[in-house]
């Protein structure tokens, strides 16, 4: 039987364990990649005095990709809310985000109204929540592609699936070039 961290990374042969991923990762990178704490929170203490907003980028009902799909347990052809998102400081693009959650599971939730209010903000005051395994990739992400090439130069993408009162939800996060030149961060 093959365990279910690896069978997880071979479904989803781009995306890697937070722990496989470590010995190609500079110690300042995997302070970020690996924190499992609120990323909004990390994102607005390191911009200091630059002002943090939420820039959204869509909100929609539409398919998942088939990765989030399998990620989530549903099935790739079926429906789901999509958000995506850029994490500014100054207005400049730190971190683009994608997540995705059942639409069978949102009700009651609140989540379409979050607008330009941080996911992150919303998660980290459940007291139920449950954070799935970390994992990594170096792969730029697909969603922002179209829309401008600054949003998809990503260093680092990381993804998880939290857990909270019946919701699955998949958040996907990529930390951008700006940010590593903004904060002097390596190139890994």
């Amino acid at each position: 039987m093959i365990a279910p961290i690896f069978r997880q990374a071979s479904l989803f042969p781009h995306w890697l364990p937070v722990a496989a991923a470590r010995p190609g990762m500079s110690a300042s990178w995997w302070q970020w990649v690996a924190s499992t704490d609120s990323l909004t929170t990390r994102l607005t203490v390191a911009g200091g005095a630059k002002a943090f907003r939420v820039r959204l980028l869509r909100q929609a009902i539409g398919l998942p990709q088939r990765d989030e799909a399998l990620a989530l347990g549903i099935a790739p052809r079926r429906n789901a809310w999509l958000r995506e998102v850029a994490l500014c400081l100054d207005d400049t693009p730190w971190v683009v985000a994608r997540s995705v959650a059942p639409l069978s599971q949102l009700q009651g939730k609140g989540l379409e109204g979050l607008g330009e209010r941080s996911l992150g903000s919303w998660l980290f005051q459940q007291p139920d929540l449950v954070r799935g395994p970390l994992y990594v990739t170096r792969h730029r992400p697909r969603f922002v592609a179209e829309q401008s090439a600054s949003l998809s130069d990503s260093v680092w993408g990381r993804r998880s699936v939290f857990q909270h009162s019946g919701l699955s939800l998949l958040v996907q996060e990529y930390f951008l070039s700006a940010m590593a030149d903004d904060l002097g961060l390596p190139s890994r």
